[in-house]
């Protein structure tokens, strides 16, 4: 890859054509449900009878149908456009209906005005007063801003009210588990059962009270191409979930008639502005007995639930799931499907897509864990220890070797030379003790100045003297050679210094045998040390 680099200005700049009239923007945008596009062209037509009085040549409009004015601009289609412009230069005038069109976000508000402020672009709110050239714009925008963002408080504990007061009329809030669907009417909508699915459900809790592992199921049900609950393919988590959360086919309360809801919401990051998911307190869970929406038998659900509560490797939850141990687990990515590759037994390498759903999802590759631990290392080793990583080394350690030479001159010198200011100090302080005799000032003034003549004497006779190119060759490869001892010491930090050596790793299975394919990455602990890069390709057959 090569990187080109454009000068922001270059050396013959085009002679800028001025207008009559202020170039303007307008931007809408719509959310509610009481809103429509038709609220698009009513906004479009206020600004542009402002831009009229105010003899503003409109050269744009954008809108956003349908979008939160919490949503940054940055990420709304008319909004990415707008600041496009803006840092392009094209706009000197943004027209808008009110602020809340350009942001319900207090801090998003005030930031995305000060970027355009200080772009030079005028912001003008037709309907709320706004101006960004008036006195008082910080009171307004910063009262605005407030009022804006307590409408969406408002409005989200309005909405979660409404959604409260449906689930306890006996109607549907939230997402669709399997084994069910959406009916809706004037007043709302309801789950029923569908019997197509309530029987994969059945048939699921079944074969997992029968002793059926999870990655059997999801390699039978992918096999048997029943769609998952997100219309793909089945996954262990989709079936386990988590039971202390009631998440999974196999921990879903509903499936014995017990309607769960409010469970948890959707949180925004501040930092990144994406939405987390965040469980509620169980005191704040609606539950519901809802015995219409019954599919698995008490006793069947009983059953599952005495094996879930036996140990992990039972197909239980009791104890922690297994720390990763293998060096390469994780690290490795199937040459089939491009998945995870990981320690699926205490002997073997594998697809997590084929452990987790099965054949028909992904063919996958085994690979012995020791043969491919074993020459993954000695490719590094040799990697490591080739003529070109060694002369590097050298290189860079006799460089800096050099540079701590110079900067103890430096600051030898430095030492030396305060060194002379104050054995002059000193005769000074003498010759003055001398001629008018001894007082308290100058006699603390000659303790202070001997006090550091010491010091800067001590300071010198300490330092040791620079010395020549150490011999560092045999701890090299000592360290080289105790590679696999030394990763296997923090399996944790073994993997992710491996991560930075070898980059991504490829086991690609052929007619000729197993390959590990990878691009070589010991510029990674040359760099370490200030040396050069360089990268070749290279693969090895397992």
């Amino acid at each position: 890859m090569f990187l080109r680099r454009h000068n922001a200005m270059s050396p013959a700049q085009p002679l800028k054509m001025t207008r009559m009239s202020p170039t303007a923007i307008i931007y809408a945008r719509y959310s509610t449900d009481k809103q429509r596009e038709t609220s698009i062209e009513d906004q479009a037509r206020v600004c542009r009878a402002r831009a009229e009085g105010a003899k503003l040549e409109v050269v744009a409009v954008y809108a956003d149908d349908g979008i939160s004015g919490a949503t940054r601009v940055g990420s709304r289609p008319g909004g990415s456009k707008l600041i496009a412009d803006v840092l392009a230069g094209r706009v000197e005038v943004l027209l808008l209906e009110g602020l809340d069109r350009l942001s319900r976000d207090q801090v998003e508000q005030e930031t995305i005005i000060r970027r355009l402020e200080h772009r030079g672009v005028r912001i003008i709110g037709c309907s709320d007063g706004y101006d960004s050239t008036a006195a008082g714009r910080k009171l307004h925008r910063g009262m605005r801003g407030l009022i804006n963002e307590i409408y969406l408080d408002d409005l989200r504990a309005k909405t979660h009210r409404g959604l409260a007061g449906q689930v306890e009329r006996g109607f549907h809030a939230g997402g669709i588990s399997f084994g069910y669907r959406s009916v809706g009417d004037e007043r709302g909508h309801h789950l029923e059962v569908d019997s197509e699915a309530a029987d994969w459900v059945r048939w699921i809790f079944a074969r997992y009270a029968d002793g059926w592992s999870c990655q059997r199921l999801a390699a039978e049900l992918n096999r048997l191409q029943v769609r998952s609950p997100r219309n793909g393919t089945w996954a262990v988590s989709a079936l386990y979930g988590s039971p202390s959360k009631g998440s999974g086919v196999l921990n879903n309360e509903i499936y014995i008639g017990r309607y769960i809801w409010n469970r948890s919401q959707w949180v925004k990051d501040p930092d990144t502005g994406c939405r987390q998911r965040m469980d509620r307190p169980r005191a704040e869970w609606h539950i519901l007995e809802r015995p219409e929406l019954r599919i698995v038998t008490d006793e069947l659900w009983e059953t599952v639930r005495r094996r879930m509560n036996t140990p992990r490797r039972g197909g239980g939850r009791k104890g922690s799931g297994p720390q990763p141990r293998a060096l390469f687990s994780g690290l490795l990515r199937c040459g089939c499907c491009g998945g995870a590759v990981v320690a699926v037994s205490a002997h073997q390498y594998g697809c997590a897509a084929r452990k987790d759903r099965g054949r028909t999802v992904c063919a996958g590759v085994l690979a012995p864990r020791t043969a491919v631990d074993a020459r993954l290392l000695a490719e590094l080793r040799d990697d490591l220890l080739s003529p070109e990583a060694v002369a590097k080394v050298q290189q860079q350690v006799r460089r800096i070797i050099a540079d701590r030479q110079r900067e103890a001159a430096r600051t030898g010198d430095t030492r030396q030379a305060r060194l002379v200011e104050v054995e002059r100090e000193i005769e000074r302080l003498v010759d003055a003790i001398a001629a008018v005799g001894i007082s308290d000032a100058l006699k603390a003034r000659l303790r202070a100045a001997e006090l550091e003549r010491a010091q800067l004497t001590n300071a010198d006779a300490q330092v040791p003297k620079p010395a020549g190119s150490p011999d560092i060759l045999p701890r090299y490869r000592r360290l080289v050679a105790d590679l696999q001892d030394s990763l296997a010491r923090d399996s944790a930090k073994a993997r992710s210094i491996l991560r930075d050596l070898l980059g991504q790793i490829r086991l690609v299975k052929d007619a000729d045998g197993l390959f590990a394919e990878y691009d070589t990455r010991e510029d990674r602990l040359l760099l370490a040390v200030g040396a050069g890069v360089s990268k070749s390709g290279c693969g090895g057959r397992i």
